[in-house]
């Protein structure tokens, strides 16, 4: 029999006309609000350009070796060599000799204001020449801190070899290293620094829109449904069926003989799009950080935790012999065992607990960073967390 029922689409709440038997439809009605509500809390609209790319624009990564000098007595030290040998390849280059023997010969060179550094930048797409970008410079040798120096004429490479930039100027630290008396106060890293706009580029990567048939969207978390969601979303905005999910990170979107790319790309990022999320928990055993996502749903459980502690404690101590015996002091090891076995706490999570349930348990009973990522992975063995685990 034919029934009208709601869209689901908390967006465009409209009238529509389905099919099905009664004891279908019983079934449908009795699990409408709930479903809906599932809908509205994992669902939320953004646009297409801050959930996915456009394949084949992209950035790339520039990386080059330099030299920074001025500084005051923190640059590399002489048990770092190549830093001497690159300063003498560009005295060479300047026309400046260097003896190689004598007492002025390079091996005895002894320059402490200069740091062999490496410098690396981000080359954005549709980049041309006279473009200036911000560099990142670290240290590659033992240098104290490279506050107040200069990175003289640096090329910064490409993974083809190629020389895309130049870089050169004045190094501004975000931390300070000082020291007198031998005191040493440090602050942050004195051995990384930036340049902004310190980097001039020389050749940009060629890339022509006009030789694109097809514009791909790339998502950046792999998802079927919200892949089919936005080529639907897509193919409304254009008002015609160009948009197909090739699997479920790719959209595919057909250009029309003549169309103008840019503007093509430019509706198509500004199409919103339902976006469902994973439900995740990201766990750094390293720095004891635990991300639990609000989407994230609980199964019922029971959980027991404690600890059994055991510390094996030895002391030196001295025998000393009576006055007038013929004994000598010795030294005696006295080691002692102490075990102490912690009374187990215990979680009951009922159905429908959510994760606010679930950190207010732990607080209570007073688990630790490490503690919750035991449970959280024993939970997630148990089959009752309903997220993806990540450990970093």
């Amino acid at each position: 029999m034919n029934n009208r029922g709601w869209d689901n689409n908390p967006t465009k709440r409209r009238l529509t006309t389905f099919s099905c038997a009664p004891a279908v439809l019983a079934a449908v009605l009795a699990l409408s609000s709930s479903a809906l509500v599932c809908a509205e809390t994992t669902m939320h609209l953004a646009r297409v350009k801050d959930v996915a790319t456009i394949e084949g624009i992209r950035d790339n990564q520039l990386v080059g070796y330099g030299l920074v000098v001025g500084l005051r007595g923190t640059g590399d030290s002489s048990q770092t060599v190549f830093p001497a040998q690159t300063l003498i390849s560009a005295l060479e280059r300047m026309g400046i000799t260097v003896p190689q023997t004598g007492s002025n010969s390079a091996s005895n060179m002894q320059v402490k204001n200069m740091a062999a550094v490496f410098a690396v930048a981000t080359l954005p797409p549709f980049t041309r020449p006279g473009y200036k970008m911000d560099i990142t410079v670290s240290s590659a040798g033992d240098a104290r801190s490279l506050e107040g120096g200069i990175l003289l004429m640096t090329p910064l490479y490409g993974p083809d070899g190629q020389i895309y930039a130049q870089a050169q100027g004045s190094l501004v630290l975000g931390g300070y290293m000082a020291s007198a008396g031998g005191n040493t106060r440090q602050m942050n890293h004195p051995t990384t620094a930036r340049i902004p706009g310190g980097a001039l580029v020389e050749r940009g990567v060629p890339f022509d829109l006009k030789q694109m048939h097809t514009v791909n969207v790339v998502l950046n978390d792999a998802d079927f449904h919200t892949a089919e969601r936005m080529a639907a979303s897509i193919d409304r905005a254009l008002g015609s069926s160009r948009a197909h999910a090739v699997d479920s990170r790719r959209v595919e979107i057909a250009a029309t003989p003549d169309e103008d790319v840019a503007a093509l790309l430019d509706r198509v990022e500004a199409v919103e799009v339902e976006v469902y999320p994973r439900a995740r928990v990201v766990v750094n055993e390293r720095t004891g950080t635990v991300v639990i996502g609000g989407k994230v749903r609980l199964q019922p459980v029971s959980i027991l935790h404690g600890g059994l502690s055991v510390n094996v404690i030895t002391e030196n101590r001295v025998s000393q012999p009576n006055a007038l015996s013929s004994g000598t002091t010795q030294v005696v090891q006295q080691t002692t065992v102490q075990a102490q076995d912690k009374p187990v706490n215990r979680i009951d999570l009922k159905e429908g607990a959510t994760v606010e349930d679930l950190v207010q348990e732990l607080q209570r009973t007073g688990a630790g960073a490490r503690d919750v990522i035991s449970i959280l992975q024993a939970m997630k063995e148990a089959g009752a967390l309903e997220a993806d685990l990540e450990v970093l």
